[in-house]
């Protein structure tokens, strides 16, 4: 008896095990189908929720696009003379302690007769053709100082180009080819549409890779990164590196929203691109004028700190606070003082700082505008006229300058030293090298300060304009450069 009820347990205890495997086998098959089919929808989902520029049933490969774009990206490469030795390339190694026991002319009478030495170097770069004609978009580091520039098109064909027009401030340069033929031209997007999280794609040559394809998102706007004035990258995630430079970034629509421009060198997956709307707003001036003329207002401003609002009795921190008015700049002939807080240009309210260089710059020469300030708590808006921003140099009441040697000096006042923090107030400060010219042969660079002229001291531009006409004559002119803290002799060679 016990034996059979033994055996009928057994049997039960079966029969429920089977059931109970094939419920789990059933319900992990189930499961099984629901993981396969997932993913598909999630990436379908995350494409149409991506951007409201993405085209209508956007593929899940950017195959096709990308053959769609390739044909109007190019390789850039560019050849340059670069000179090292000589005096030019000499810094005295143990400083200020070391030329007062020496004197100045001690490394010239010692190691003067350095040889020079020239040669090519090679670099390559990115861009695309803006129009069939052949312009080409591409960044000013790009072809900065090239003697030639070859452009290489994605069917072998090789160009050399020509700089139509460049704008070191925004890293923009365009370029100029003579195609045989009609070119495929990259689309010209709209980069204020663009929303973090949008899908980007970047093409381009890094280290000399050509014709590579990245793609990532869109991960911040309006980056302020400290590579000039106009600052206001796209950040994207989309693989940027050396080589880039200059490629376009586009949207899923096939349409150019960056410039490629630059890395972080110690992170992955930050890169930075020149939105495409402000090089669309420079592309006039670039093909008729080869530069970019930009309004001045002539001062210096400041953000406003929660200590300067508190000060000052501010109720925001917004706006740009006047630090400095220029003499006789627009600014001043319009009233402007020192302490006032500009918080509108012509319907354009101003955060910060950075806003009003970017709003002045854009402003045409010669417009005048209505700009409102706050004054000890009392706003009032005067009418100004915009004139023409010098760059890299104050503009003081003595405008004029005097050009030798391929380069063009100003005359250093007690203003410029204060606001270029310069460690001289008197003397001649180098406020343009012309590309190739002898100055920028022998290592001369923007913001040098002109100390001695073959051994007589410069403290004025009228002594430096005596000086240089005796020179000019020569075949070579020593000249004693101060560069920071350093000081160091240069042999300009005509």
């Amino acid at each position: 008896m016990n034996s059979q009820n033994s055996k009928k347990r057994s049997i039960f205890l079966s029969l429920l095990m089977v059931a109970f495997v094939g419920a789990f086998i059933i319900s992990f098959v189930g499961a099984v189908k629901v993981s396969t089919e997932t993913p598909e929808l999630t990436v379908q989902n995350a494409y149409a929720a991506s951007s409201a520029s993405v085209p209508a049933g956007a593929p899940l490969s950017f195959a096709d696009l990308a053959d769609e774009l390739k044909p109007a990206v190019v390789n850039i490469s560019t050849t340059k003379t670069v000179v090292t030795g000589g005096m030019g390339n000499f810094r005295h190694p143990f400083g200020s302690p070391f030329e007062r026991y020496f004197g100045d002319d001690f490394f010239e009478r010692f190691f003067g007769n350095m040889p020079e030495r020239r040669f090519k170097q090679s670099s390559l770069g990115s861009g695309f053709i803006i129009s069939k004609d052949g312009y080409i978009f591409t960044n000013f580091h790009v072809v900065e100082k090239a003697d030639e520039i070859v452009v290489k098109l994605t069917n072998g064909d090789e160009y050399k180009a020509t700089i139509q027009g460049t704008d070191k401030n925004t890293d923009i340069a365009l370029l100029k080819i003579e195609p045989k033929e009609d070119l495929p031209v990259a689309k010209l997007g709209d980069s204020e549409a663009l929303r973090v999280g949008d899908w980007v794609i970047a093409i381009g040559n890094p280290f000399g890779l050509s014709q590579t394809v990245t793609a990532g998102i869109v991960s911040a706007k309006g980056r302020v990164i400290g590579a000039g004035p106009y600052d206001d990258f796209i950040q994207t995630d989309a693989s940027i590196n050396p080589g880039n430079s200059g490629g376009p970034l586009f949207n899923l629509g096939g349409e150019v929203v960056g410039i490629n421009t630059a890395i972080v060198a110690q992170g992955q997956g930050i890169g930075f691109a020149i939105p495409i709307g402000m090089a669309k707003e420079i592309l006039p001036q670039l093909k008729t004028k080869g530069k970019v003329v930009r309004g001045w207002l002539g001062v210096s401003v400041q953000d406003i700190t929660d200590e300067i609002a508190e000060n000052l009795s501010l109720k925001t921190k917004m706006g740009a606070l006047i630090s400095d008015v220029f003499p006789d700049d627009p600014a001043d002939r319009a009233g402007l003082k020192t302490g006032d807080v500009i918080v509108d240009v012509d319907g354009n309210k101003i955060k910060n700082t950075h806003e009003l260089l970017v709003v002045i710059a854009g402003l045409t020469v010669g417009r005048t505008v209505e700009i409102t300030v706050l004054r000890n708590g009392t706003e009032r808006t005067v009418a100004v006229e915009i004139s023409e921003r010098r760059e890299g140099i104050v503009r003081t009441e003595l405008e004029e300058e005097k050009e030798y040697f391929g380069m063009t000096v100003q005359e250093v006042t007690p203003e410029i030293a204060q606001h270029l923090e310069l460690p001289v107030d008197s003397g001649v400060i180098v406020t343009q090298v012309e590309s190739g010219g002898p100055a920028e042969g022998a290592g001369i660079q923007e913001r040098d300060i002109i100390l001695q002229v073959n051994r007589a001291r410069i403290t004025s531009l009228k002594e430096y304009a005596t000086v240089m006409e005796k020179a000019k004559s020569k075949d070579s002119v020593l000249v004693l450069i101060q560069r920071g803290d350093s000081k160091f002799f240069v042999v300009i060679n005509k």
